[in-house]
């Protein structure tokens, strides 16, 4: 029985002690690489490679709007875990509650000035919990991400200047 209690207040201690969590990006931050500038000013171009950006990445395009330079789009992601979900049934019955599923949900925005177009986006993804809920809703912040994202555009940009 005190092994067992040992163990216990190990894993007490455990789940109590403090991660540690990435500072917090300033605005400047988070729009420096939330943006990209690209070397046209054909906006409607680049819409539409914004238009194709998402597609590639399983987004489904909800709205367009060409004359504001705004495009929204969102993807839904299974998250569920199985064991996890198995492990709250098992302990709370009806009152069970995991992570089911996520949408992504982004925006971007699209103008040209002085010769070149400037593209922001914003991706945030919401989980939703097994009862319908909103678990968490979180900005993404990976600049990793975002290069991928503006690359894809770089790309539809340019096989559209060379007409392939």
């Amino acid at each position: 029985m005190k092994k067992l209690t040992s163990l216990g207040l190990v894993f007490l201690l455990a789940a109590c002690t403090s991660q540690t969590k990435q500072p917090l990006k300033t605005q400047l931050e988070v729009r420096e690489f939330q943006t990209r500038t690209f070397d046209t000013a054909k906006t409607e171009e680049v819409l539409t490679a914004v238009v194709e950006a998402f597609q590639d990445q399983g987004f489904m395009v909800k709205n367009v709007v060409p004359q504001v330079g705004l495009v929204s789009a969102s993807r839904e992601v299974d998250v569920e875990d199985h064991a996890q979900a198995a492990f709250q049934v098992f302990f709370m019955g009806q009152n069970a509650m995991w992570s089911k599923n996520a949408v992504l949900e982004a925006t971007a925005n699209v103008k040209t000035q002085n010769g070149k177009t400037k593209v922001r986006a914003n991706f945030q993804e919401k989980v939703m919990n097994n009862h319908g809920g909103t678990d968490r809703v979180n900005t993404i912040e990976d600049p990793k991400f975002y290069q991928n994202f503006f690359d894809k555009i770089g790309k539809s940009i340019f096989i559209e200047k060379q007409k392939l």
